[in-house]
Parts: structure tokens; sequence; C-alpha cells
């Protein structure tokens, strides 16, 4: 007989309170998805009168973190420090946070869905006995019942699922990193540190970190200017004027998923459901039809152009400015228009008649 475990909540649900992040650091700073987190977190926390805890699991330098996620608007910082956490490790992360879940009960939960933060999460919620909604593009809380509304897409991007937790606590969700708007840094802003005591030793944890090899690849997540590119291009050579177009717009460049599959471009270029998520000040898609998936990992953007020979293309909707027409010629006179008013910004002929 298979026990259902939903059946039944929790004792004393009304005892769970505040809404928790996970504050991810790599080797003494804090990674941008807790200024992540912290920005989600903060705007709903305002939202409905809840407290801001963030979980720093660190080294001694957990100290000057903890002051900084409160300057990035956590009302108080859970601090374990040991030498241990140095570095991510599965076991010991998941068993000290999931001790603390189950000693001081917050009522919702939130981390980033890195490649470390998947790993806890899900090991977390199981050592709890919750559930967790993985790699949301939308989170929000339901002001009448108190329930965390975790929304991510399901059936390949047709639809955006709402998911609940009414049962379990912590309600639980790991946010795709590029959704949410870090949090704004205000020096000085006070708030608490509770520091508990951690007696785990090296000698107790079986992974060892023998060597940190940094992988080297682009971060498209950072970029403000991204040019993307699709198979409306034609063929990998298309790239090299999409590169000349974002080295004059101070960007980078990004892909669509199909590109990265024929092998025209790497995939830690790619944008998208199954790629990386972006939020640009300027977006540029060209020959990118705007499929649902593609447009799931670009639809923060600050300000969509887009260059297309189909005007009845899906991304002409998210544009701000579409160009109809064969990006061969488009894209040059762009770039040469660009360059046209650098020429005359320097030569302070900027905004008089042009012969």
């Amino acid at each position: 007989m298979i026990k259902n475990r939903c059946a039944t909540p929790p004792a004393n649900v009304e005892l769970y309170k505040d809404l928790w992040i996970w504050l991810e650091q790599n080797d003494g700073e804090l990674s941008r998805i807790s200024l992540e987190m912290a920005g989600i977190g903060r705007k709903l926390a305002d939202k409905y009168g809840e407290k801001l805890v963030g979980i720093l699991l660190a080294d001694e330098s957990g100290e000057r973190m903890a002051l900084e996620a409160i300057e990035y608007g956590v009302d108080k910082v859970i601090l374990v420090k040991n030498q241990v956490f140095r570095h991510y490790r599965t076991r010991p992360f998941a068993e000290t946070i999931a001790s603390l879940v189950l000693e001081k009960k917050p009522n919702y939960f939130i981390i980033g869905a890195t490649h470390n933060g998947r790993d806890l999460a899900s090991r977390i919620a199981v050592r709890v006995d919750t559930g967790i909604t993985a790699d949301c593009t939308e989170i929000d809380i339901d002001q009448t019942k108190k329930l965390l509304e975790a929304r991510r897409p399901a059936f390949g991007g047709a639809v955006l699922a709402n998911i609940l937790c009414s049962r379990h606590r912590p309600q639980m969700a790991s946010a795709r990193p590029g959704i949410f708007k870090p949090a704004e840094r205000t020096i000085g802003r006070k708030g608490e540190i509770e520091r508990v005591e951690s007696s785990i030793r090296e000698e107790d944890v079986v992974t060892k970190v023998l060597q940190i090899v940094t992988r080297e690849e682009v971060d498209i997540t950072t970029a403000d200017v991204i040019v993307a590119g699709g198979m409306g291009l034609g063929k990998k050579e298309g790239f090299k004027m999409l590169e000349e177009l974002a080295n004059e717009l101070g960007g980078i460049v990004a892909a669509s998923r199909p590109t990265v599959d024929a092998g025209w471009i790497t995939r830690d270029r790619q944008v998208g459901q199954t790629g990386k998520t972006v939020r640009p000040k300027l977006y540029v898609a060209v020959g990118i039809s705007g499929a649902i998936q593609h447009v799931a990992g670009m639809k923060s953007s600050d300000y969509v152009i887009s260059i297309n020979k189909d005007s009845a293309a899906p991304i002409v909707k998210y544009s701000d400015i579409a160009l109809i027409g064969d990006a061969y010629d488009i894209v040059p006179k762009f770039i040469e228009s660009i360059r046209k008013g650098r020429r005359l910004l320097q030569e302070g002929k900027l905004g008089t008649p042009v012969k």
C-alpha cells in the first residue's frame, strides 16, 4: 500500500512564518542569483507583510556577505559559519539548511535554480517532507489563503502552470535565473544577523574539493545589450555580421535553440526555455520567429528590436520596433548608421542635417 503523504496537512500550519531565500555564494562573494532572490523576496515581503530572511552558509567571509545581503533588502540573515561551507557541497548544505527549516518553520522558501540551487532545493524538500515547484518564471502569494503561487511553463511551454503547495510547509519554489530583477543596494541599511553554530568537520564530509576549474563560457545573463540570431539567418556565417553589430552596440551575441542544435553557435549563448533567461536593456532579434519557448527567455527585456522577413512572425508582437526585410540588407545599414552617428557625435554635428 502506498501512503498518500499529502492526505494530512502538517500540524499547526499557523506557526509557520517568514519568507526565506537562500543566499548562494561562491568563494566568499554573493552570487548574482542571490541578488535576484533578494529582489523578488523583498517585493513579496513588502506586499504581504512578511519578514525576508536570508540563509547564508559560508566561511569567515560570511560576516561581510551578511551585511551586504541586508543592504540588498534582507531583513534578517541566519548565518552559519564553518570552513566546510566555503564551497558548495550537497550533503552538508542540505542537512544544515533542512535542520534550520525544521527548527524555525518558515512559511515560504525560495531558492535560485542554479546548478547548485536545483541540487539543494530538491534535497531540502525531501528532508522536510514538502513539495517544490522548480524553475519558476513567476512567483506571487495569494493574499487571502497565504499560498505561494509558483508559476512555470508546462506542456512544452504551451501553458503557464500555477502550482500550489496547500498541505505542507514550507511552501518551496526554485526561481529561474535571469527572470527576476536584482535588488538595489542601500548602503548602511540595518538588519539582524542571527549566528548559528555548526559543529561539522571537514573529515565528516565525504566529498572533497580538490580543485576549482572555471569553465570558459559567455555569460549572456548579465549583458545590457544582446543581438540574437535565429535560423532566418540561413547560414552559420550570418553570426559574423551579428558580432559586428553587437560590437558597435557594446553588446554580446546570443541565439535561438535551433541555431545551437545546428552547430552554428555554442550552447552557452542560447536564449529560451531550455537555454538562459535574459533581461537586457536592448534585445535585437535577427531572423528569430519568436516561438513561445524563445520568448520565455527574453520577454523581460526593456526594449526589443526585431529584424525579420515575415511580418506575421510572432516576434513582431513582442517588439517595440519591427523591421521587416532581409537581415543581410538591414543589419549592414544598421551598423553604418551607428558608425555615422558616432562620427557626428565626435564632430559635434549630431542633430544637424546630413546631406
